[in-house]
């Protein structure tokens, strides 16, 4: 293990970071993303720092496969924008880049400062962006320039000894981000680790923040939880500290056996598939609560229409694109042995739109930003 040593206050020498070398933490460039390392290597040979940092970093430590490769870096969005041509920048409070490719999209965000209050958000060093960390568990960053790991807070020894501890006080962080109380029930069934009993506590006393965070952000993550494999455990996690009725009110006030099944017959596919589509986590998610069409709905061709407002109903408030919802309904029809088209775009352009177009749905309060993955 080497060190990285900075000064203090006092100019004094001080240790500020570990270094994991390869022999140490196992993870080598064959293990990174092929377009993550160009996007890398590119931002190096532009003279900047750049780092795979966050679930990625852990999940390579716990031998999994992530999903997603997130990168941290000292260049600012428009710097990073000059780089690359299929870059387009995000967010209004805190800005980030999305780099396009065919079948997936890189986000690449920019160090983040320490500045107190609403304008927090501002860029920093990597040694301030590790304190905007949520968990010690995603503040590593790794090099695969170097095939080095840095750790300013302790996080690789928090993997190998399966701990989840939270880098911000737990009076403070759910309520600086609500949608952290799902991302930590998330963190405890995808890594298997065990939840404190000071973070259990934490869960429940503060899962009513839940009910301040925007739809869009809540809706996001119900599909992130449906599609990680783990979805069973995370749903009896949310209804243990209280965070369901939060989420899918509906589901949350009659959450039966028979739904927890399907749930886990999602979860199978999902490990064994590696991945399913979107409109089937859905239809894998309702199918239990919906009501089989009549007769005379089949007849008079409603059945449709009813059943799409049957399952947006069950997981109101949450808003999934409508096609989405569709799909989903075919797919309840084809259990049932019914063939059903989704209905023409042009013949119910209203019904497909939802009537008249509608701001973005919040909750109560301002939407608490996110700010860490």
């Amino acid at each position: 293990m080497l060190i990285r040593y900075g000064t203090n206050g006092k100019g004094r020498r001080v240790k500020i970071a570990n270094i994991y070398t390869i022999e140490e933490h196992g993870i080598t460039t064959g293990m990174i993303d092929s377009d993550a390392l160009k996007i890398i290597k590119r931002l190096r040979h532009a003279g900047y720092n750049a780092y795979v940092v966050g679930g990625a970093v852990r999940d390579l430590l716990l031998n999994k496969t992530p999903k997603d490769f997130d990168i941290a870096t000292d260049a600012h969005p428009r710097q990073i924008k000059k780089l690359f041509y299929n870059a387009k920048i995000i967010g209004k409070r805190f800005r980030l880049v999305h780099i396009q490719f065919q079948n997936k999209i890189i986000e690449v965000s920019t160090f983040r400062g320490l500045t107190p209050g609403d304008e927090q958000n501002t860029f920093g060093t990597i040694e301030d962006d590790v304190k905007r960390r949520d968990f010690s568990f995603n503040a590593l960053y790794y090099s695969p320039v170097e095939e080095q790991l840095l750790d300013y807070i302790g996080g690789y020894d928090d993997v190998k000894q399966g701990r989840i501890r939270s880098l911000i006080p737990l009076d403070v962080t759910f309520k600086e981000d609500p949608v952290r109380l799902i991302r930590t029930v998330k963190y405890a069934s995808t890594t298997g680790f065990q939840l404190p009993g000071k973070i259990k506590k934490a869960l429940k006393k503060y899962s009513s923040e839940l009910d301040r965070a925007a739809v869009s952000r809540l809706t996001e993550e119900l599909m992130k939880i449906l599609a990680c494999g783990s979805s069973n455990q995370i749903f009896r996690y949310c209804m243990e500290y209280d965070m369901l009725k939060y989420i899918v009110p509906v589901i949350a006030s009659n959450a039966t056996e028979e739904m927890m099944d399907s749930l886990v017959t999602l979860d199978s596919e999902i490990l064994e598939r590696h991945g399913v589509k979107r409109e089937y986590m859905l239809y894998a998610l309702t199918r239990t609560y919906l009501n089989k069409p009549t007769e005379s709905m089949i007849k008079t061709k409603t059945a449709f229409r009813e059943v799409f407002k049957e399952m947006k109903a069950i997981i109101a408030p949450l808003t999934p694109p409508n096609i989405e919802v569709e799909k989903a309904v075919v797919l309840y029809f084809k259990e049932l042995g019914i063939s059903v088209r989704i209905p023409n775009q042009h013949s119910n352009a209203k019904y497909r739109r939802g009537g008249k177009r509608r701001r973005p749905q919040h909750r109560k309060g301002r939407p608490a930003e996110s700010t860490t993955k």
